[in-house]
Parts: C-alpha cells; structure tokens; sequence
C-alpha cells in the first residue's frame, strides 16, 4: 500500500485499495477524448437510437459524407459503434455495450441538466 506524506487515516488510505491503474486510466481519458467534439457526440446519440447509414446520418446532422465517415471511424475505434454491411451498404449503430450505454445515459443526462426546458 501506498504510503502518503501525510496519512490521516488509521491503517492506511482505502483508496488505494480500489483504485484502477493508469491503463484503465488512459482507456477512459481516450474514450472521453473521443467524445469530445459535439458532433461526434451526436452522431452517437443518434446511433443509440437507430441503425443507419452515412448517407442519413450526413442529411441528419447536415455534414458531409466524409466528415460522418471520419466521425464514425473515431467512434468504431473506440469500440463505441458497430457496423452490419448489406451488400455495398454499410450500416452503423451504437455498440451494445456497457460503455456505450453509460455514454448514452450520461449524455442524455447531461443535456437534461444543461438545457431542462428544451424541448
């Protein structure tokens, strides 16, 4: 256990005991880095609630096709967003994971909070 330079608990700090390292650490920071650009944020709200191409995605968040593409290989890469190709279409959706599924109760959370009367 880690010794501190001023230990004010008896027995030790029990953080110490539960804390994860600095890979766990890093997967995080890089996953909420990912998220960090708004409209990737919303091209995974939107993946949380329907399956979809880059075509309808571009039209939804009026982007360009590449920019979707981009967005959605940085989403991919972080295990965020799946794919399922039908012929030469591809189709994107958000991962069913529990990550992607804390991302999604904590986005719409916060846009609970930062905006309670839009609608």
């Amino acid at each position: 256990m880690k010794q501190l330079p001023h230990d004010h608990q008896e027995g030790g700090n029990p953080v110490f005991k539960h804390m994860p390292n600095e890979t766990q650490f890093q997967t995080a920071a890089g996953i909420l880095k990912i998220l960090g650009d708004p409209n990737r944020i919303r091209i995974f709200w939107i993946l949380c609630h329907c399956e979809t191409c880059v075509m309808n995605l571009s039209a939804i968040v009026e982007m360009s096709s590449p920019a979707v593409s981009h967005h959605l290989k940085k989403l991919k890469s972080a295990n965020l967003v799946t794919t399922r190709r039908e012929g030469k279409e591809v189709y994107y959706t958000a991962a069913d994971t529990p990550e992607s599924a804390l991302l999604h109760r904590t986005i719409e959370g916060m846009i609970a909070v930062a905006c309670p009367n839009e609608e």
